[in-house]
């Protein structure tokens, strides 16, 4: 048991004492009709004087989070879900009693107010209380007002008090099922249909990524928590579905950073008889969407840049992208002993599982170009090594039609005209064992499922995934994946 502080000891006391009086400490239900927000914007522009004539009442719960006790008369302030707003408390109004009940109360106690709505002479919004409720007494001090929890990362252990503190985190915390809620909306109006897939699977497939492992005692079988979700959206394109999507967390057993947390949540959206060029208006049209709509504006602050939303955005190929930073042309070499010999020469290392055409173009990029891209930009052509799930490219059979977009140096989104021919995809899963014998640890199994599946057609399509987080942090302006999330993967606490 924990060493209880003297604050932490007085607020005990006096929960007991509140017990005393035949009031429950930690509260009964509150009909509460009003919200403060609400409260200050109906009546903010209403001039001082004109309250004698009005007897608008509200009835309000919150957090008290100032206090200022005078003598038979005080002022404080309680927050709630939409903002904080002032009240007056009288001796005269509420009486003896309930008056010494409110100044034993201290900051962090939440209480229901009911009363008449007024404006001070300095022309703050107030209600006058006519009826106070103590409802729930809070045992532990909150931080000091002015710096809150300062330590970063004991704000995401403790984002229960980071919200009470940081009005910034609750306006992350309240714009994420919002933007949520936007596409889902356009995707609705498009024709799309929300599904869920299985969590828990037993192939390691959709992506290149180690996954978690779980065991399922009654089938004593081991299983991975989902890295994607695109094989299960793809089968539902087989059944005739023709347009789905799906919001939901996937897991990945990897490094933890500001852009990165091992559990996070993705969407995937597949679109029958669509391709690339349909993804890439679809995201454009849906980013346009939650600027407009959601938060109002196209500019945003984000990675040390000033990123502009309006369209169109650059649409450009990954060997051109590396030929304007290198006067390298992928396109025109085919030669894999002069690739490796240009990786070299560039000082790019190399595994031997990477000595490979599409592996080398890779690598290149993320050297030369990666984070140059700044504003939108939809970067297309990827070599089919590091695209096992991919259309290949009519024209050049190396490359596949998929793209990427970035913003500020990071990517957004992962788009793909869909592989459906059976027999390639089984080659290049069969292709990927070979690439696991070399160390890949992250190349995928076979599914012979949805090999199946394709073998009873499925029709051509487009398919795009986003990394949902990543797009919360651009549009609310934050710098860390942790900003985003109400409770990010942190690393075990030591004493």
């Amino acid at each position: 048991m924990r060493n209880l502080t003297e604050q932490e000891i007085v607020r005990r006391r006096k929960a007991e004492e509140i017990r005393s009086l035949g009031i429950d400490p930690f509260g009964d239900r509150y009909n509460r009709e009003d919200f403060a927000k609400d409260i200050v914007e109906k009546y903010k522009d209403i001039e001082h004087d004109e309250f004698d004539n009005m007897s608008d009442t509200a009835k309000v719960a919150g957090r008290i989070m100032f206090v200022r006790k005078m003598g038979k008369a005080s002022f404080f302030t309680i927050k709630d879900k939409t903002g904080s707003i002032q009240i007056y408390i009288s001796i005269n109004d509420v009486g003896d009693d309930k008056y010494s009940l409110f100044k034993s109360a201290d900051i962090g106690d939440i209480v229901g107010v009911y009363g008449k709505i007024m404006k001070t002479k300095t022309g703050e919004v107030t209600i006058k209380c006519l009826e106070y409720t103590h409802l729930v007494k809070a045992l532990r001090p909150l931080p000091e007002k002015f710096h809150g929890l300062t330590d970063v990362e004991e704000r995401y252990r403790r984002r229960y008090v980071d919200l009470i503190m940081n009005d910034d985190s609750r306006k992350v915390a309240f714009m994420r099922p919002k933007i949520i809620r936007c596409i889902q909306s356009y995707l609705d109006n498009l024709g799309f249909t929300e599904v869920e897939t299985p969590v828990l699977t037993t192939l390691l497939t959709g992506a290149s990524a180690r996954p978690f492992v779980t065991h399922h005692n009654a089938q004593n079988l081991d299983m991975y928590l989902r890295i994607a979700l695109e094989l299960p959206l793809k089968r539902l394109l087989v059944g005739g579905m023709e347009a789905v999507y799906e919001i939901g967390r996937v897991f990945r057993n990897e490094g933890m950073d500001t852009k990165h947390n091992p559990e996070f949540t993705l969407m995937e959206a597949y679109l029958a008889y669509s391709d690339l060029e349909g993804m890439m208006d679809l995201t454009e049209g849906m980013f346009t969407r939650i600027a407009k709509d959601v938060v109002g504006k196209m500019e945003y602050s984000f990675g040390g840049y000033t990123i502009n939303l309006e369209g169109p955005w650059k649409r450009i190929s990954m060997t051109d992208a590396i030929k304007e930073k290198t006067n390298i042309d992928f396109k025109k070499i085919s030669d894999l002993d002069e690739c490796i010999k240009l990786a070299e020469e560039h000082h790019i290392e190399l595994e031997d599982h990477e000595k490979q055409f599409g592996h080398i173009v890779n690598k290149f990029f993320e050297k030369y170009v990666e984070e140059t891209l700044i504003q939108p930009t939809f970067l297309y052509g990827h070599p089919i090594e590091i695209s096992p799930l991919t259309k290949k490219n009519p024209e050049d059979p190396r490359f596949v039609d998929r793209f990427e977009l970035f913003i500020a140096g990071k990517e957004f989104a992962n788009a793909y005209t869909e592989l459906n021919d059976p027999i390639d995809q089984l080659e290049r899963f069969e292709a990927q064992l070979e690439e696991r014998k070399l160390g890949n640890e992250e190349a995928n199994d076979i599914d012979m499922d949805f090999i199946e599946a394709l073998e009873y057609g499925m029709p051509p399509a487009g398919g795009i995934g986003y990394g949902i987080d990543r797009l919360m942090m651009l549009f609310t302006e934050q710098e860390s994946i942790r900003d985003v999330l109400l409770f990010p993967t942190m690393k075990e606490k030591t004493n």
